[in-house]
């Protein structure tokens, strides 16, 4: 018997890191087309999935905003009949603020997709956001690029797409720094500021929630314990709920004051507590990742 046919869908403003998506999932085997118009994306897939099997039971098709006349508000639609087909499809979409919109641009020199004579870049991200809004309300998953680097994005995918090969719900917790902006693409964020700070310590101070002292500093706090205790058993309530809803991403951000210490800490703890309900549930330590910490 084939495999079912999976079909993801790539969408998202321009610099937020659609190539970087398309090229990792090449990465993983998926037959990757970019700038499909949206029009012709039902009768792609009936040559793909139903006449050319050479193509592969994996494909990922890129779709953005630079034809303004393709109807982007009928991709949900599409996606819906594409699913009664029987095809596995998803829609991922990938964005970023304006402000980091406009330093990549200002920093790469390019010209924005949208940009007309006489119209700012401000104008065309502003424009591009407008046009793209249905599919991004559509969008099975969201990732918030602005604070990734190119190899953060990466695996961020690798570990949301490869490693979930079913249907079944994909989790990630995600610990944050506040100082440095809450996540977008988090479903649900908690903030744990207020429990014991290991950076008043100095000692404790250039260590992270990863290493050792800074975890048995935090294990004596028993309000870090009884945080603990409380988040795995509201997100453990939210996996039982989507996976029962058949939804297929749940993103969860924990966030302390820099994502150093009490974040990182908690997330890696859920994380044990938590995979016997979610075999493929991912970790990802935002604030560690900038300063170059594995």
């Amino acid at each position: 018997m084939s495999l079912p046919l999976r079909l993801i869908l790539v969408s998202g403003l321009s610099g937020a890191g659609k190539s970087v998506v398309l090229n990792a999932l090449e990465d993983l085997g998926y037959r990757c087309i970019d700038n499909l118009p949206a029009s012709m994306l039902e009768s792609f897939v009936s040559h793909v999935f139903r006449e050319d099997s050479s193509m592969g039971q994996t494909v990922a098709v890129g779709i953005d905003a630079r034809d303004t006349s393709i109807g982007l508000e009928t991709i949900p639609t599409t996606i819906e009949q594409l699913r009664r087909s029987g095809v596995r499809c998803e829609l991922l979409v990938v964005t970023a603020s304006d402000a980091e919109l406009l330093r990549r641009f200002g920093e790469t020199k390019r010209r924005h997709p949208l940009s007309r004579e006489g119209a700012n870049l401000q104008d065309a991200v502003t424009r591009e956001r407008t046009l793209l809004d249905p599919v991004i309300q559509a969008a099975d998953l969201v990732v918030d690029t602005t604070h990734m680097g190119v190899h953060e994005l990466r695996d961020a995918i690798v570990q949301r797409i490869d490693q979930r090969r079913g249907m079944e719900l994909s989790v990630t917790l995600v610990s944050f720094g506040f100082k440095h902006g809450v996540p977008g693409d988090c479903d649900f964020v908690f903030d744990v500021r207020m429990l014991p700070n290991p950076y008043w310590t100095i000692a404790l101070r250039p260590l992270t929630g990863r290493d050792a002292a800074v975890a048995a500093y935090l294990e004596e706090q028993p309000a870090v314990r009884a945080m603990l205790d409380e988040l795995q058993q509201f997100i453990s309530r939210r996996i039982e709920d989507h996976g029962a809803a058949r939804r297929r991403y749940l993103t969860v951000g924990v966030g302390c004051t820099g994502g150093q210490h009490r974040s990182v800490y908690l997330v890696d703890r859920l994380a044990e507590r938590l995979r016997g309900k979610s075999p493929t549930l991912a970790v990802r330590h935002s604030a560690l990742a900038n300063l170059g910490v594995p």
